[in-house]
């Protein structure tokens, strides 16, 4: 028994791609080493169109939509994973990372048996062929944040190599897209893993603190207002 022991294991933030049709994990990717930060951002979708303009209330939005919604936000994330292969000594790297490297480029193109079917029917005069499904990806940071995503993004910085010309180390700045109940159909396994997401920022919220008036320097007669 070693003297740390008790130590947590530190959990991983990584990608899960997901059998659309199923639901079932069909692969785990875990980022050997968590990003130090992320950015975020999140657009909301007004139902106002355009709304206010910088002009002062001039702007070309029907008043009556100014506070309602016509939709989940948009929600982007942004962050940088490091690879290392010179990390993990234990384990042997023929290829460097290149395997690594390849799964996540493979979220972002169909395989080559996809492309050969889609020739194969083209070839054979199919008039329509559909677009190809790729697996469902999700993108998870611990257990509160799990969430159907697209890769908008992925640039590699390969930064050393082995004597044979494999990297053995690279940056990567990932892009994602959360995917809504407005990108995905109906009774979709990935809209129904956004609705668990939203519901998890929902019960979050409601664990927060509320404060009163007086901390702004507010009473609240100074915020009552009536409608004429």
């Amino acid at each position: 028994m070693t003297r740390y022991a008790d130590i947590p294991k530190p959990i991983r933030s990584g990608i899960v791609l997901v059998d659309p049709e199923r639901g079932t994990p069909q692969r785990i990717i875990v980022l050997q080493f968590n990003p130090d930060t992320l950015e975020r951002s999140l657009s909301p979708q007004s139902a106002g169109g355009s709304g206010d303009s910088a002009g002062g209330g001039s702007g070309n939005g029907d008043r009556n939509e100014a506070l309602r919604l016509k939709g989940p936000a948009q929600e982007t994330w942004k962050f940088t994973a490091e690879i290392d292969a010179t990390d993990q000594f234990e384990i042997a790297a023929p290829d460097g990372i290149h395997p690594q490297l390849a799964v996540l480029e493979m979220l972002v193109q169909p395989t080559s048996a996809q492309l050969r079917e889609a020739s194969r029917l083209s070839k054979k005069g199919t008039i329509e062929i559909s677009p190809i499904e790729m697996p469902l990806t999700l993108f998870t940071w611990g257990s509160k944040r799990v969430m159907p995503v697209r890769l908008t993004e992925l640039s590699i910085n390969e930064s050393a190599f082995d004597v044979d010309l494999n990297p053995i180390r690279a940056s990567l700045s990932i892009g994602l897209k959360v995917l809504t109940v407005s990108d995905l159909p109906l009774g979709h396994p990935g809209a129904e893993l956004y609705y668990a997401h939203l519901a998890q920022k929902e019960r979050l919220a409601g664990a927060a603190r509320t404060a009163g008036l007086g901390s702004l320097g507010l009473r609240p007669g100074d915020i009552t207002v009536g409608r004429g």
